[in-house]
């Protein structure tokens, strides 16, 4: 039960993100508004490689610390491709976990130490979940400061309405 719950939200997610991955410009993927900062294909790029990534963590029950790469990718349809097969991975796997393995420890162990030590829906929740809309609404920013157009997602952004607003009615 517990995986379907996170299983439902992530596919109420899943055309949101992809509206937001859609809208970089192949001529923008090396863009950064930062010399720290992440191009806006490589913050595409995780956006989209996120839940397949995490999920496929959780399938162990500990892992080593995760070494942290954000590739450049050449196009947006990369991107989108990551994304298709991330959210295909989170779709056979996720569904697998029952009430006992999602309510069991999940560790991130390096040698003989112990890193991070949850429950798996916590993990899940956490980091596929959470940290993945972080990333979107970092992402948000770099569409704002690219000029383009930003989804909606909960809510209205200030060029798109949301789907739980009416169209305004003629007067």
């Amino acid at each position: 039960m517990l995986a379907q719950s996170l299983l439902a939200e992530f596919e109420d997610q899943v055309p949101v993100t992809r509206r937001f991955l859609e809208r970089l410009p192949d001529n923008k993927l090396t863009w950064k508004p930062h010399s720290r900062s992440l191009t806006a294909g490589q913050l595409a790029y995780h956006l989209a490689f996120v839940p397949g990534g995490v999920v496929r963590g959780a399938q162990k029950d500990q892992i080593p610390p995760p070494e942290f790469q954000f590739p450049q990718p050449a196009s947006v349809q990369e991107v989108l491709d990551t994304f298709d097969q991330s959210v295909a991975t989170v779709r056979e796997v996720l569904p697998g976990f029952d009430d006992a393995a999602m309510n069991a420890t999940w560790r991130i162990v390096a040698g003989d130490q112990e890193i991070a030590a949850m429950p798996r829906v916590v993990f899940l929740r956490n980091i596929m979940l959470n940290h993945w809309y972080q990333h979107r609404g970092q992402f948000c920013v770099y569409l704002r400061l690219l000029d383009v157009p930003v989804p909606s997602s909960w809510g209205p952004s200030a060029d798109e309405r949301s789907a739980l607003q009416q169209e305004p009615q003629p007067a």
